[in-house]
């Protein structure tokens, strides 16, 4: 695990005011260690995670440990068994991650469209300041070193989820990011470049509001981040 993600209640007292401050950066510092934990695959799928020796692990109290598995859980990242607590989820098998991206290939063009349509101009601003935070090369395979672009990523998605006015879209898009992140950290592969350039597309399409074009454009990057994900993961 990187240092910065050691962050202690002592760290967060003397980089905050309050102690409702300290309570949350330890919340989101334990939160994102036990990502890095998983992502890196330090903790590898199937194994049984201890609450009291996270908390040793990570020299932090139980409770923040207890929230950041409940976050975990709800990402997908970990599953909690009757009788057996918490475990590293399995890793998405071919036949997952095909299902996963029928279900995005169902919603995201439509969302596309839709924003193409109803996006204001705050929303295409957000959008464009987002992708340009995307364009620097990742340096690195691990979480570390991807987890900003990730977070941008799932922004970037959201936000065109957002602009097509259709709650129930944007609500369930929120629920397959972290998945496909995990997929894409384990077979070491960088996806950053290209994505960028089909995000641009996408939000071409949108700026220009032509939702035909928006909602090809999104079905192209879907399958092109598909096929990259088919070509370098295993059999």
């Amino acid at each position: 695990m990187s240092e910065p993600m050691r962050l202690t209640v002592a760290a967060a007292t003397n980089s905050s005011g309050s102690r409702g401050s300290v309570k949350i950066n330890v919340r989101e510092s334990v939160f994102q260690a036990l990502m890095t934990l998983l992502m890196d695959h330090d903790l590898e799928p199937g194994t049984k995670l201890s609450i009291a020796g996270l908390a040793r692990q990570l020299d932090v109290s139980q409770t923040p440990v207890r929230e950041a598995l409940a976050r975990c859980e709800s990402e997908g990242l970990v599953v909690r068994r009757p009788n057996a607590g918490y475990l590293v989820a399995p890793l998405l098998d071919r036949t997952a991650l095909d299902d996963l991206y029928d279900i995005r290939l169902l919603l995201e063009p439509a969302a596309a469209e839709r924003a193409a349509r109803y996006a204001t101009e705050a929303e295409l601003a957000d959008m464009h300041r987002t992708l340009e935070q995307m364009r620097p090369p990742l340096r690195g395979d691990t979480y570390e070193a991807y987890r900003g672009f990730a977070e941008l990523d799932a922004a970037f998605h959201n936000a065109i989820a957002e602009a097509s006015r259709s709650p129930l879209i944007a609500d369930t898009l929120r629920r397959f990011r972290a998945h496909t992140h995990s997929y894409r950290l384990y077979f070491r592969h960088s996806i950053a470049g290209e994505a960028v350039v089909e995000h641009q597309a996408v939000l071409d399409a949108i700026r220009a509001k032509d939702p035909e074009a928006a909602a090809r454009a999104m079905h192209d990057h879907l399958e092109a981040s598909r096929s990259r994900l088919r070509n370098t993961g295993g059999s």
